[in-house]
Order: structure tokens, then sequence, then C-alpha cells
């Protein structure tokens, strides 16, 4: 056995308290790529949202921040990922309002939403729109509901998934409005968009963005989900005109798991606000129909609770139940 010089010791001692120090220790964070889960497909609202801000986060982090679509169950499937991945930031969730909303229908998940995540940082808030197809027979709310009431269980509308904040959205339109619409569930908005297009649903009520597509191929946009007009989509009237107190908006947000050291997620929050602030993201955004928001994580978890209680009483009015 070699002995170290008495200098070189001390100086090894001196320097294993502050090698030791969580501080110490997460300095350089983040070390290497970071992973953004979105649970839904390519093209979709929340696709969207990330790819617009990914180089200027990536630039404020110093480190490529790369985007992954892991699609199903209505957002569930790339939730899971996340919840098992390692607590030390490098992978993320980029949901939205489904958050809140699917595990109150969903008694079968393998993970606890409230237990797995913890809430970073909102970064948008949006409405959804609701689109039908060329050729159905009414161009705007009112004749939608009428042909809704002349054929019930027949008009079809298609969301993001089971249990996503969209299919919310129908069910307190049918529960308002007096009619009986069928669900048609997909992976994503894109994905609703694509078939609103083909004219195999009726209807669709998913973002702005995610419609975009589907009205260049004839779709016709009749009401927002939101409680008053965009002032980036004047044109759009909004349910509540129609039926009053209807007031739904998604919007998104970044998520980690539950552990992840709060310095890494202060360095996120940083990155995504730096990125909210490039005039030319947020033109992006705006025009995709989502609003930036400013927030920390105590009034993204007070929104979450709020959007979790609609869901409560949304369930609690039309039975809903999945799994």
């Amino acid at each position: 056995m070699v002995a170290l010089p008495r200098r070189a010791l001390a100086s090894a001692v001196l320097a294993a308290p502050a090698l030791l120090r969580p501080g110490a220790a997460r300095a350089a964070w983040p070390e290497r790529p970071v992973r953004l889960v979105v649970p839904y497909s390519a093209g979709g609202v929340a696709d969207t949202i990330a790819r617009t801000l990914q180089p200027r986060i990536a630039e404020h982090l110093g480190q490529s921040f790369v985007i992954e679509n892991r699609t199903g169950a209505s957002g569930a499937i790339g939730a899971g990922v996340v919840a098992q991945a390692p607590p030390d930031g490098y992978t993320l969730l980029f949901e939205g309002a489904t958050f809140a909303t699917l595990p109150e229908v969903r008694r079968d998940l393998p993970f606890d939403y409230g237990a797995a995540f913890i809430p970073v940082v909102q970064v948008t808030t949006q409405p959804y729109i609701i689109g039908i197809r060329a050729g159905f027979p009414a161009q705007d709310l009112a004749g939608f509901v009428a042909e809704a009431k002349r054929r019930p269980g027949e008009v079809t509308y298609g969301t993001p998934g089971v249990a996503h904040i969209g299919h919310f959205m129908g069910e307190n339109l049918q529960m308002m409005a007096g009619i009986r619409l069928e669900h048609v569930p997909f992976r994503g908005g894109a994905d609703v968009a694509r078939e609103l297009a083909g004219g195999r649903i009726d209807a669709g009520i998913i973002s702005y963005s995610s419609l975009r597509p589907a009205v260049e191929r004839g779709a016709t946009l009749i009401a927002s989900t939101a409680g008053r007009r965009q002032a980036s989509l004047p044109q759009i009237p909004v349910i509540g005109e129609t039926f009053q107190g209807y007031d739904m908006s998604s919007w998104t947000g970044v998520f980690a798991p539950a552990g992840t050291p709060e310095a890494a997620m202060r360095r996120v929050a940083e990155a995504i606000r730096a990125a909210l602030a490039d005039g030319a993201a947020r033109q992006r955004l705006e025009a995709a129909g989502a609003d930036p928001v400013e927030s920390d994580p105590a009034a993204f978890a007070a929104r979450i609770r709020q959007d979790r209680e609609t869901a409560r009483r949304i369930v609690a009015a039309t039975g809903l139940r999945v799994g």
C-alpha cells in the first residue's frame, strides 16, 4: 500500500465535502441531452407548441432538447414512460389538461398522476374549437345541435382520446345542449383533423392549430370552448354565446417525475420562460391559437386542482367512466 504525502491527504479530505454537497453535484445540470415526452401524435397542439419552443429551450440549457412522441391511451402511455424514468430531470412530460381529467375516469392506470409527477411550469392556455366536416348539413353551432337532436347518437365527433379534455368538452356540450353524440377517440389532434378532412367523422373538438389542415379541406369552425372570444380568433363564436355558462379551456405544461431535484426543475422553468419571451416564438404560438402563460409551480398546481374539480362535476352529472 502506498501512503499519500501528508499535504496531498489533507487536500483530499478538504475537497471531499464539496464533492458530496448536493448543490455541487447538480451545479453542471444538464450535462447531457434532456428528453421531453409528448404523449400525443406529431402535428397536434402539444407537439406543435413543444417544437416551436424547442430551439430556444435548447439554447438556454446549453444541451440538446429532444422531443419524443409516445402516443396512446389518452396520454397515459407517454406519461407512464416518464413516471418510470429516473427523477434526475433528464426525462420530462409535456401534457395538457388531460393530466387533470384522465385520472377522474380511468381506474386502471398503473400509476397515480398526483403522486408520480411534480408540476414544473405551465406553458400556454388555449381553447379547443369545434370543427365540422365539409358537406355536414349545418354551418353553425345552432344548426349542429339541431342536427344532433334530429339524429340522436348518430352524429360523430372526434377527440385525442377517451377521457381527454376534448372528450370532457364534448360531454359538457351534450349535457348543456340536451343532445347525444357518438364519441370517436384518436391518438392525437392531428389524427382527428385527418379523419375530419376525409369526411369520416362529422366533427372534431381539438385545437385550432390541429384543425387548420382540415379547414384547408373544407371543414368549418363553428365554436370555441372558451368563455369569451380570443383576441387572436375573434371571428370564432364561443359556445357560451349559445349555452350560457359554458367555459372550458385546455393548457400545456411541463411535469417532472416525483423526486426530481429542485435545481433541475428551476433550470427547465427558466429555459421555458426564456423561450416564451422570444417574440417570434410568441407570434407563432398565438397564430396557432395558444396564449403564452406567465406562471409559477403554485399557480400551475392550483389550475390543475380547479380542472380536476370541473372534471368531477361532469363525471357526477354524466356518469362517464372508463376502465
